[in-house]
């Protein structure tokens, strides 16, 4: 029966997963100059300092995902755009994604960097680990500019089908990233060592230049013209920002109340103990990793469901939702027996400390039993955008996460005295129910849908 279903739908899963290839190594970069951060701060720099990168991070996530969500909202309008074959109304929307993500850029570095600093002194963590992370915050809230400037044309082109270059882009910028951050960190070539500074300033040259690449590429390249003819930097439209807006803040606003949960629950475990944070900033980094890849189909899954829609053809909707579903719970229960058979391995690429090794040992299991769950509730958000259906899952993302994740974790980690093992239970049971609720909104917006448009 299951081959019959697949030899029937090939197409779907074949297409859907060529979009989604490059898409995820994309997606896996901007968590990739995270990884390389915290894995070149924990084996050359030390255990506070790795504290004070997961107390940052922590910090730092939040105000990415709110950026990313809203760029998000450019490639949804893209595709159908793209299907309606309005190829005028692209480089508009283009011009106007850019403005507004430069000027939310801009608004987050000036709330962060003066709340965050003042929060992180009043939030009782370890004054040793605020003091080393205070000066990293800045510089890396410093690349949020070029993040978003890079991350309009990312977009546009994803919107469009094109995701191999970025991806390219992503690729060489952390390698650039990795060399940069030991080289300025421990001090090399007659470089003085600059610690924890010195990783972020790598991450802020990083992300200038492949501002600068993708940039170029889209703008210069025969394959966009058609698509930018419209562009200009002056031509940006309030009526499409505003459409950009529609959609991308109810998006920031799903991302925040996942991965601010998740950072929510660093400032718990950071409560428990240094170490324990520590701990808990290699398992989430790990994690992470996995979460921007499953992020990569569901972002696929927004293209080719969008661009079907902006056709008004829901039967190739429902047949690239559901293939989007199948990848990712086949990927993720990969991933899920990686972190189980490999969970005493895995945290030594990062960390050489004995004791934070053995609890993300601990963790990783935890993860590996929510990874079906993280992947399935974020392609059913993706799945959901392509439709323009945004709101409603904004609100299933906070109830499970804020109403039910967080209150858990909590109770488990603090209350019952679990330690960080039962912060990450009660995460898992925000995922669970994330993924449930989205799944049964999705089922009734698909039906609604069809009796709509057939």
């Amino acid at each position: 029966m299951l081959h019959h279903h697949y030899k029937q739908n090939k197409h779907f899963y074949w297409s859907a997963f060529a979009l989604a290839g490059p898409v995820i190594i994309s997606q896996l970069g901007h968590t990739l100059v995270q990884t390389a951060d915290t894995i070149v701060v924990g084996k050359f720099v030390g255990t506070i300092p790795l504290a004070a990168v997961s107390l940052v991070h922590s910090v730092f996530i939040v105000v990415m995902v709110i950026g990313l969500g809203i760029s998000y909202g450019l490639t949804p309008l893209i595709a159908q755009a793209h299907g309606q074959k309005d190829e005028a109304s692209c480089g508009i929307l283009l011009s106007s994604s850019f403005w507004l993500n430069i000027v939310t850029a801009f608004v987050l570095f000036f709330v962060i960097q003066f709340g965050a600093t003042y929060a992180m002194e009043h939030l009782d963590q370890d004054p040793r680990v605020v003091e080393a992370a205070k000066p990293y915050l800045f510089v890396l809230m410093l690349s949020i500019i070029p993040l978003m400037a890079f991350n309009a044309f990312k977009q546009f082109a994803e919107g469009l089908g094109f995701t191999r270059q970025a991806m390219n882009i992503t690729i060489w910028g952390n390698l650039l990233n990795i060399i940069l951050s030991v080289v300025l960190a421990k001090g090399m070539f007659g470089i003085p060592a600059m610690g924890i500074v010195g990783v972020g300033y790598a991450t802020l040259i990083d992300r200038v230049l492949m501002m600068l690449a993708m940039s170029f590429y889209v703008l210069r390249s025969k394959r966009f013209s058609p698509y930018t003819k419209t562009f200009s930097f002056f031509h940006a439209e309030l009526s499409r920002i505003k459409s950009i807006f529609k959609i991308g803040a109810p998006m920031a606003l799903q991302y925040v109340f996942e991965v601010g949960s998740f950072a929510a629950a660093s400032l718990i475990a950071g409560k428990i103990g240094a170490l324990e944070q520590a701990s808990h900033q290699v398992a989430i980094t790990l994690a992470s990793m996995t979460y921007m890849m499953a992020s990569g189909i569901a972002s696929a899954a927004t293209i080719k469901t969008g661009h079907s829609y902006g056709k008004r053809n829901m039967r190739r909707v429902k047949k690239f939702a559901t293939a989007s579903y199948h990848l990712v719970i086949v990927f993720m229960l990969i991933c899920a027996i990686i972190f189980a058979v490999f969970n005493q391995y895995l945290p030594r690429i990062i960390s050489d400390d004995q004791t934070v090794i053995s609890i993300s040992a601990q963790l990783l299991i935890i993860a590996g039993l929510f990874q079906l769950f993280d992947g399935t509730q974020v392609v059913g958000l993706g799945v959901l955008r392509g439709m323009g259906d945004v709101n409603v899952p904004t609100l299933i993302t906070f109830v499970a996460y804020w109403i039910v994740g967080i209150p858990a974790a909590y109770l488990m980690g603090i209350y019952f005295n679990i330690g960080v093992q039962g912060v990450w239970y009660g995460l898992s049971l925000g995922l669970l129910t994330s993924s449930i609720l989205l799944y049964i909104r999705y089922r009734s917006i698909i039906r609604q849908r069809m009796d709509r448009f057939g």
